[in-house]
């Protein structure tokens, strides 16, 4: 056969770069063109400045807007084939919806090692077996090499072999392998580092199934229904109620069908117990994703999920990004999490990325939560999404109601009321667990003077620094600026320094002084800096004796923790009354997922919240009805107020060091975006400039321009203007700026 012939060589490359530039860089290709040719997705080395960076060609054209002799060549290209097509779709959607450069979305979206131009190929480890010959009884050529018959009577011990790694720590050296070798006793193959498959005999579930209840059964049926379409679903399950071993049988199906499922969780605290759970489900390889891996491990991940070696693949937000060979399945846990959204650099939200990829692939989607957000809950309730739901726990106990304790009058110590102190005596005297939930870590909120009232508070920020003990200092949890603690006021000079309110330290120190005989674990991320510290005092908690849990809402996110049967919120009024909209939302949904660890075994659990407000009608509601009943009230709120999920949000942040630069900037913003609506006939409110929640943080000034519409697609031309607008202006440039489409909070 004639050899086919060779894509014609394309005359200019344009190639995205990580650059803040909303635009591409046209060059011209190099002599030795990549095996299969010139195509979207190759990264390439190229001159930019004076320097070399790596960057990925888009688009391949024969002509350029500046003339092709003052084009540079591209210095070499890094790949023989480009990167995967599903990830370099998703990275062009989420520039073009989010409204960022697309040389620094793609630069974020792979892992480090590819911006630094390393091969996107797995790393392979030896493993030696032993042959048939090796397994005779009497095999030839040892009888003078005493070692090499230890080590081939070791080697017969383990049927699927050894890495070379664990023999050479067993004191045989790489010349006894090798003779060995030789006398064709053993054999070496390579094998990828992450994601081996399993061995010959090992496919299919290491751990049985859990029999489904009848409304998991019927949830499990209505996804199988289409499982070769777009399929998107909201799993809404009160605690406890069984979501993961839905998604578990789920998953059981997917893979079964040779296709891959991708899993997100919103925190890297969940990542370590949901990886155990599905390890021990299945034998098909399991890979991670989180930002705690090195380098090499997110590569290797990234790698087996890209080549279909993973059929499993489980990460926290920045593991959308992944690519699948053979997609079959994206589920969302805990979809309502804050934490699914970033927050700086490209301001994405991993859920709704979820959604655009699953309609991309035509495959199902599962949005799983016991108290869903509004965005999703009201696409549910107007048929865009099946709403499947589970209203019983998988123990024998309903959730637990709030109880409301009035925090009025009541004298406290460590934030507790002497009534709440006695109910947790009680709970460690019947030999259970007690959660005590305070959502503010350090010892206090902050030092303040009891004779003239001055307060310690940040130089770079309008916030008070929090009092710490461990180690004793002042911290601003802003901008994590420390001070050590004065020895008198700076005001008055008075010596009578106080600490205001309760954190996590104080509450600590409190029940460790009242119950010296129970163990005390105190779970925030002062706490748990220390890799694996997290697991190991959970580890300590799921043994069942009788202990104390003082925590932050790193305890509140799906930790299973089957001996805890009370739990205390020691003042629920901190998110009740914020200036957001969603302030309220996101306190309701804290409220459920911290009451839902009480009573999740044999036990039944009892939630006391403490309030200063138990007549909010809001807070009621939520205690007598639970969040459901909050959320459709809240859902007419917003209809009412013409609020996000009933209109669409883009918010425009300005900071900068000096506040006239920022005030200047924001005002012709809004003129000049305003003047731009009107010539449009856009139906788009442009509200502002006004200063953000905190309007002085980590010495800079901060602003905010809001645009909101009834439609999609007019904000997105709104916002694609304002954003060419600002790249214009010689002012803007002296003013650190950026778009956030679909905000979630307004600080």
């Amino acid at each position: 056969m004639p050899d086919s012939p060779c894509p014609p060589v394309p005359r200019v490359l344009s190639v995205a770069l990580p650059s803040p530039l909303r635009r591409l860089f046209d060059y011209r290709p190099c002599r030795d063109s990549p095996p299969g040719g010139w195509q979207p997705g190759l990264r390439v080395q190229v001159p930019f400045g004076r320097r070399e960076v790596v960057g990925v060609v888009v688009e391949c054209r024969d002509e350029s807007e500046l003339p092709l002799a003052s084009l540079r060549p591209v210095a070499g290209c890094l790949d023989e084939g480009p990167l995967p097509a599903d990830w370099l779709w998703l990275c062009r959607f989420a520039a073009r919806y989010y409204q960022h450069a697309l040389g620094d979305t793609l630069h974020q979206a792979m892992p480090g090692l590819l911006r630094q131009g390393r091969a996107l190929e797995a790393r392979t480890r030896e493993r030696w077996s032993v042959t048939a010959a090796g397994r005779q009884d009497a095999p030839p050529g040892l009888a003078r090499a005493p070692r090499q018959t230890e080590l081939l009577t070791m080697l017969r011990q383990h049927p699927h072999g050894l890495v070379s790694q664990a023999i050479l720590a067993q004191s045989f050296s790489r010349d006894q392998l090798r003779a060995l070798a030789d006398k064709g006793l053993v054999a070496r193959h390579e094998e990828p580092l992450a994601a081996s498959p399993p061995a010959q005999g090992d496919a299919g579930l290491a751990d049985p199934a859990l029999p489904l209840n009848r409304e998991q059964a019927v949830a499990l049926a209505a996804i199988h229904e289409r499982l070769d379409g777009f399929h998107p679903c909201l799993l809404h399950g009160v605690t406890g109620s069984g979501k993961t071993e839905v998604y578990l049988q789920l998953i059981e199906a997917v893979i079964g069908r040779h296709r891959q499922a991708l899993v997100l969780v919103p925190e890297i605290g969940l990542t370590p117990q949901t990886l155990a759970r599905f390890r021990r489900r299945f034998r098909a390889p399991v890979v991670a994703l989180h930002s705690g891996l090195t380098d090499h491990e997110r590569l290797d991940a990234w790698e087996a999920a890209a080549s279909g070696r993973a059929p499993i693949v489980l990460g926290t937000r920045s593991a959308i990004f992944t690519p699948l060979a053979r997609p079959g399945v994206i589920i969302v846990d805990e979809e309502h999490d804050g934490s699914y959204k970033q927050q700086d650099g490209l301001r994405y939200h991993a859920r709704d990325l979820a959604v655009a990829r699953a309609h991309h692939h035509r495959i199902p989607l599962v949005l799983g939560s016991a108290t869903p957000s509004l965005e999703s809950l009201q696409r549910a309730l107007q048929g865009d999404y099946r709403h499947l739901r589970l209203t019983r726990r998988a123990s024998r106990h309903a959730p637990a109601r709030l109880e409301l304790v009035d925090l009025r009058g009541r004298r406290r110590q460590g934030g507790l009321i002497p009534p709440v102190i006695e109910t947790v005596r009680d709970t460690l005297a019947a030999g259970h667990q007690v959660l005590v939930f305070i959502n503010r870590r350090g010892f206090a909120p902050t030092l303040a003077c009891h004779a003239c009232g001055w307060m310690a508070e940040c130089d770079h920020c309008d916030a008070r620094m929090t009092l710490h003990r461990q180690p004793p200092l002042l911290a601003c949890h802003h901008c994590d600026r420390r001070r050590a603690l004065p020895d008198a006021c700076p005001t008055c000079g008075s010596v009578d320094l106080r600490p205001l309110g309760s954190g996590t330290e104080r509450t600590e120190e409190t029940l460790t002084s009242l119950f010296p005989e129970v163990p005390v674990h105190r779970i925030d991320r002062d706490s748990t800096r220390r890799r694996d510290a997290l697991e190991q005092m959970l580890a300590e908690v799921r043994r069942g004796d009788p202990c104390l849990l003082v925590g932050t809402q790193m305890l509140a996110k799906g930790h299973h923790l089957p001996h805890v049967t009370l739990v205390v919120v020691v003042n629920a009024d901190a998110g009740l009354y914020a200036s957001d909209f969603r302030a309220l939302e996101h306190s309701a949904q804290l409220l459920e997922q911290v009451a839902g660890r009480a009573g999740r075994a044999a036990h039944p659990g009892r939630v006391l919240v403490q309030t200063l407000h138990t007549d909010d009608p809001h807070l009621r509601l939520l205690a007598e009805r639970g969040y459901d009943a909050l959320a459709g009230q809240l859902l007419e709120e917003r209809r009412a107020a013409r609020l996000p999920p009933f209109r669409f949000l883009a918010l425009l942040r300005l900071e900068a060091p000096r506040e006239p630069a920022v005030v200047a900037l924001g005002g012709l913003a809004a003129e000049a975006l305003r003047q731009r609506i009107g010539e449009r006939g856009l139906a788009v409110d442009c509200l502002g400039p006004v200063p953000a929640p905190m309007e002085r943080r980590q010495n800079r000034y901060h602003l905010q321009l809001m645009l909101a519409a009834d439609r999609r697609s007019q904000l997105h031309e709104a916002g694609a203007w304002l954003v060419a607008w600002l790249e214009g202006r010689p002012e803007a440039r002296r003013v650190r700026w950026s778009l956030d489409i679909d905000p979630q909070t307004l600080a």
